[in-house]
C-alpha cells in the first residue's frame, strides 16, 4: 500500500534536487534553513570525530538533528544512510564502524553524490559507497544492512510506505532505525498536500 498524494512528484525532486545542488555547489550562500560545520557541532555531533570529516562534508552539511544520539554505531556494522547529502553522517559512521563494517550512503542528487564520493576519498574511508538511486528503490539486497540513519529527508518524501518498506526489506532481524526528521502535530491541508514549495522547506 503506498501513501496518497496530490503532489507532482516529479516537479517536487526537481525542485528539492535543484535546492540541494544549490547546497553542494555553493554551500556558502543563504538558505532557509542552517547549514555547516558550526550547525553539526550545536546538534551534539562527536568532536572528536566531527574534527576529522573534511571541510567539503560539513560545509554542505543540511541535517535538522543527530541521528546518532539515538545510539552509537558498533564496530563492524552495516550502516544505510538514506539522503546522505555532501556525506557528513556517512563519514561519522565510517569511523564509528570501522574497517570491518561498511556504509552506503543513498542520494538522488548527482551534485550531492559527486561531492560525497569526493569527500569519502579525502577521508580514505574505504568502508563507504556512494550510491545515486532514490530511497524509495534501494539497489540492496534483503536483510543486508544492521542499521539505517537518515537526516532531515524522509520528511521530503510523498510516499513515505515505500521508503519504510524498503527499509523493512533491507534490514536485518534486530536492526536498527536512527532517523533524525522534522513531524508534524497537526493534520495537513490537501492544499497545502500539492504545495511544492512547502513540501521544500
Amino acid at each position: 500500500m503506498t501513501t496518497q498524494t496530490t503532489v507532482d512528484v516529479h516537479e517536487l525532486r526537481r525542485v528539492v534536487g535543484e535546492m540541494y545542488c544549490a547546497v553542494a555547489e555553493t554551500p556558502t550562500d543563504e538558505f532557509h534553513f542552517p547549514t555547516g560545520r558550526a550547525w553539526a557541532a550545536d546538534l551534539g555531533y562527536q568532536p572528536d570525530l566531527l574534527a576529522l570529516v573534511p571541510e567539503g562534508a560539513t560545509e554542505s552539511f543540511a541535517g535538522v538533528a543527530n541521528p546518532f544520539l539515538l545510539g552509537r554505531l558498533h564496530a563492524g556494522e552495516a550502516v544505510v544512510d538514506l539522503g546522505c547529502g555532501a556525506g557528513t553522517d556517512v563519514l561519522m559512521a565510517s569511523q564509528m564502524v570501522g574497517p570491518t563494517g561498511s556504509v552506503v550512503g543513498i542520494d538522488m542528487t548527482p551534485a550531492m553524490v559527486a561531492k560525497a564520493r569526493a569527500n569519502a576519498a579525502a577521508m580514505g574511508a574505504a568502508n563507504v559507497e556512494i550510491v545515486e538511486t532514490l530511497v524509495e528503490r534501494l539497489p540492496l539486497a534483503d536483510e543486508s544492512a544492521d542499521v539505517f540513519i537518515s537526516n532531515g529527508v524522509i520528511d521530503l518524501i510523498p510516499d513515505k510506505d515505500a521508503v519504510f518498506t524498503e527499509i523493512l526489506r533491507v534490514l536485518r532481524p534486530g536492526g536498527r532505525i536512527q532517523i533524525a526528521d522534522v513531524t508534524l502535530q497537526n493534520p495537513v491541508s490537501e492544499g497545502a498536500k500539492r504545495d511544492i514549495d512547502l513540501w521544500a522547506q
